[in-house]
């Protein structure tokens, strides 16, 4: 069986993903072939030759990519901070942008003990489990409508629950309902939230329009119907210098600062960019 540089696959592979409009044609190149190998994406230099199966392997994950399903999809994982979820077809894949809302939240723990948390529209429960990976003292809730993201979310927390992480607290409601964890009004530490927020007709990729399921990427009164709930929400829930951070499109760094400043119990309004200098999340207190 005649060996094949992986190089070439590789630079293969990011010609055909490059051809197919995929947006990290090179990156996605190497996290298949790291996924096919079972290596990490850092380790593929230490491996120069491969055999054909690995070759065709890699071939058959990359013309699916090129059909602009989301990589997510193929290797079965998404990452959020240091842990990864299961995802697959039915839940919204975790962007990378969360990250900084993740980093903020725990940033704004630090000094609390035994902190209460609560993650509105929790998707696959990413946002909620990285939370609770990173704070074991933390009692999480987290929340979802979607029949579907919940059973991931459920898979997702028995998995982490399993390798020794706290269980998190997994309901089903609508953030929309002000009885919504009402036993949990003032006294709550952190309220998370990465709400579907597109403006009804934007276009999006393939991988979102296709693949995402719609009601967790489109919301209604140009993207900020579920916002509103979340403002809501958070202000109800938040004890006195709790606080609210609230992922937004980035048309909405004007708007969604505005409707937080309406509430007058939430303070310290700030709007934050994500990595290419977008307006993408905003942050608050709650009034001591």
């Amino acid at each position: 069986m005649n060996r094949q540089p992986l190089r070439l696959a590789i630079m293969e592979a990011t010609r055909i993903l490059t051809e197919a409009g995929v947006e990290s044609p090179r990156s996605d190149a190497d996290l298949i072939a790291a996924h096919v190998l079972g290596v990490e994406r850092g380790r593929l230099p230490m491996v120069p030759l491969v055999d054909p199966p690995v070759i065709d392997a890699i071939g058959q994950l990359v013309a699916q990519r090129a059909k602009r399903i989301p990589l997510q999809y193929l290797t079965g994982w998404a990452a959020l901070g240091n842990i990864t979820v299961n995802v697959g077809a039915g839940v919204f894949v975790p962007r990378p942008e969360t990250e900084l809302l993740l980093e903020w939240g725990v940033k704004f723990l630090q000094g609390r003990e035994y902190p209460v948390v609560v993650d509105l529209c929790t998707g696959s429960g990413a946002l909620a489990l990285a939370l609770a990976h990173e704070r074991p003292d933390a009692v999480v809730y987290a929340v979802d409508v979607d029949p579907q993201a919940l059973a991931w979310a459920r898979h997702n927390a028995d998995v982490h629950t399993a390798a020794g992480n706290t269980p998190i607290r997994l309901y089903s409601g609508d953030i929309a309902d002000p009885t919504m964890f009402a036993e949990l009004d003032g006294l709550v530490d952190l309220v998370l939230c990465n709400p579907p927020y597109v403006p009804e007709g934007t276009p999006v990729p393939p991988e979102v329009g296709e693949h995402d399921p719609a009601r967790a990427v489109f919301a209604e009164e140009s993207g900020l119907a579920v916002i509103r709930h979340a403002i809501a929400a958070g202000a109800r829930l938040l004890r006195p210098g709790g606080g609210l951070a609230i992922e937004h499109d980035d048309t909405h760094g004007s708007a969604v600062p505005a409707l937080v400043r309406a509430r007058r119990v939430l303070t310290g309004v700030e709007d934050h960019p994500d990595y290419t200098g977008r307006a993408r999340f905003v942050t608050a207190r709650r009034l001591g």
